[in-house]
């Protein structure tokens, strides 16, 4: 009995569909984006029809791919309104919310004044109108 070679069926083109999904399935394990430790998927689906008497058929042939997802990316955004003018507003920060003044303590601050450092035994007042924004 003379079975088909999955390699020639077609062509070639189940091979080509094949190799195809490999690429994509190994790109998607390489995507830094996608998480490690999610199983990716090839199946290959091969479907027949015969007729009544049994004599030929069709062969219908897909491979699918089940790929890991893209981690979604993330952010921090501050929102609210602004007294001045009653508009509300957002904006992403990371750290530090734009234009909000650090307070390094001893160390110089952004409007020229000094905070009271670890290793004093004075505290000093900071003046944070003068602190430029």
């Amino acid at each position: 009995m003379e079975i088909l070679d999955l390699k020639e069926v077609a062509g070639g083109a189940l091979q080509e569909k094949v190799d195809d999904a490999m690429r994509r399935v190994l790109d998607n394990m390489q995507d830094p984006n996608t998480p490690w430790k999610v199983k990716r998927h090839i199946t290959v689906k091969i479907a027949f029809t015969q007729n009544e008497e049994r004599d030929d058929a069709s062969m219908e042939m897909s491979v699918d791919t089940k790929l890991a997802s893209v981690s979604p990316v993330k952010t921090r955004v501050a929102i609210g309104r602004d007294l001045r003018n009653g508009e509300v507003y957002a904006q992403e920060y990371g750290r530090q919310i734009r234009g909000q003044m650090s307070l390094d303590m001893g160390q110089e601050a952004s409007g020229g004044v000094t905070a009271a450092g670890a290793g004093d035994t004075e505290n000093k007042v900071v003046d944070l109108r003068r602190a430029a924004l």
